[in-house]
């Protein structure tokens, strides 16, 4: 017995019904990435200046301990190891004063001066762009800011 033609019109989706659905998709996850990815950018950040914390916490750590701060030369790794040819070096804690350095959320390493151009010391990243200056996501970010 053949099938009646009203049953095979309505059997599956037209090309139209198929293209408003798409275009539906493709404005939902516009809207998705236009609120999201500003939000990325801002927890990158705020990571960034998480991270300066603890360095900056573990320098002075490091200062009261060895009654000194790490030299630039020397720089974060002294937090972790002990520097060669420390005078103190029996003040230097077992462990160091961090586990690991931490990379930025960028993929480059913190820097770190003393003195600093800011403060006493200065421990900061590049930002996104990973070279001095710039500005939005691209500017440094410091213990000084």
């Amino acid at each position: 017995m053949p099938v009646p033609d009203r049953f095979r019109r309505d059997a599956g989706f037209t090309l139209v019904e198929v293209m408003v659905v798409i275009v539906i998709i493709g404005l939902l996850a516009t809207v998705v990435m236009i609120n999201v990815l500003p939000s990325q950018d801002r927890a990158m950040r705020e990571k960034a200046r998480a991270d300066i914390a603890v360095l900056e916490q573990a320098v002075e750590t490091f200062r009261l301990e060895t009654l000194r701060f790490p030299t630039t030369e020397e720089g974060l790794t002294a937090l972790v190891q002990a520097p060669a040819g420390m005078a103190r070096a029996d003040r230097y804690r077992d462990g160091g004063y961090v586990r690991r350095l931490p990379q930025d959320p960028w993929g480059n390493p913190y820097q770190y001066a003393f003195p600093g151009q800011h403060s006493r010391f200065d421990v900061y990243s590049f930002g996104a762009d990973g070279v001095k200056g710039g500005e939005g996501d691209n500017a440094d970010i410091g213990n000084w800011s």
